[in-house]
């Protein structure tokens, strides 16, 4: 356990990557009850790559505890849905989750020391138990300055707190769940000098957007030339961000496969809409091998979100239903 702790963030190559995903299937078939019992009934041959791999339906974590150990979990994160059953996830190793969103972080948005990070997460304050928030939270503290932090419903003290922040000289980014950052919109302030990163969902507060539409709206009315966006949920302790195309690079413990709508054991082609699979090795100690309801394609080696399945019920990870 420990060499596979070491070894998911020194991954540098496809080959080492999939030697190591095998291990851990090996490992969390062994010794994850649910995932044991998942791969039994289906009674396929040993994988001998990763697109043999069984993923895991996101929705057990709705209905099981999916998780390698029995001895209580020292953090446990439950999904922001606004309706039915949350979900829940037994973090073992917090480092691993802190390792993963840092690194990620620092090589996709920068190092928290050189920014001020602000907060627009309302909702996902409100609930508790979320993991969104043990993360900014932590990055907040990396930052080490005063001006970094939580505001929830108070737009006006955003925009005083942006302006004071742009005399640092420091960067500014500011993470925002959407129907939050529609609500700063409405003062149409300009925010051209921040780095705005969108998250979350309308949590039934506002009617449902495209992402395009949303993104359109958010950079007409706050100024700036795109809107990222944070592609992670509970399930996992990996994430990904996208860039000024919408288009999201996982890290090299993290892999995105697409699976054929119709057909939950048939991989898409590169280009064509299916169902994403996630590989996320950071996800030692529950199962790194999930079948979310999220839609998306493979475009030059990096994600492009495209909606839900229809039978999904909205909750936290970053996807409007289209």
């Amino acid at each position: 356990m420990d060499r596979m702790d070491q070894n998911v963030f020194q991954i540098s190559n496809d080959e080492e990557f999939s030697q190591l995903a095998l291990e851990i299937f090996r490992f969390q078939s062994k010794n994850n009850p649910v995932y044991r019992e998942f791969v039994q009934r289906l009674n396929q041959p040993t994988p001998t790559k990763i697109q043999e791999i069984p993923f895991l339906p996101i929705s057990f974590f709705k209905s099981h505890q999916v998780r390698c150990y029995t001895n209580q979990a020292p953090i446990i994160f439950k999904s922001s849905g606004t309706v039915g059953v949350r979900s829940t996830h037994y973090v073992e190793e917090p480092k691993l989750y802190e390792s993963s969103f840092v690194k990620t972080y620092r090589a996709q948005v920068g190092a928290p020391e050189d920014q001020i990070i602000l907060a627009l997460l309302p909702n996902y304050i409100e609930q508790g138990e979320s993991s969104l928030v043990y993360m900014v939270e932590a990055l907040i503290r990396q930052t080490n300055h005063p001006l970094s932090g939580f505001y929830l419903n108070d737009p006006v003290k955003i925009i005083d707190i942006y302006n004071q922040a742009k005399s640092t000289r420091k960067k500014i980014i500011l993470f925002g769940v959407s129907y939050a950052l529609l609500d700063l919109a409405e003062y149409q302030p300009d925010l051209s000098e921040a780095h705005i990163i969108e998250t979350g969902g309308m949590k039934g507060r506002r009617k449902e957007l495209t992402k395009e539409e949303l993104h359109q709206i958010l950079k007409s009315k706050l100024n700036v030339a795109y809107i990222s966006s944070e592609y992670g949920m509970t399930e996992l302790l990996s994430q990904a961000y996208s860039d000024s195309e919408g288009l999201f690079t996982p890290p090299k413990w993290m892999k995105v496969l697409i699976r054929e709508t119709n057909d939950p054991f048939a991989y898409a082609l590169e280009g064509k809409t299916g169902g994403i699979n996630i590989i996320d090795l950071a996800n030692l100690n529950s199962c790194s091998f999930i079948a979310t309801q999220d839609l998306g394609k493979i475009i030059d080696s990096k994600l492009q979100l495209m909606g839900r399945f229809d039978n999904s019920d909205i909750r936290g990870c970053n996807l409007l239903v289209e």
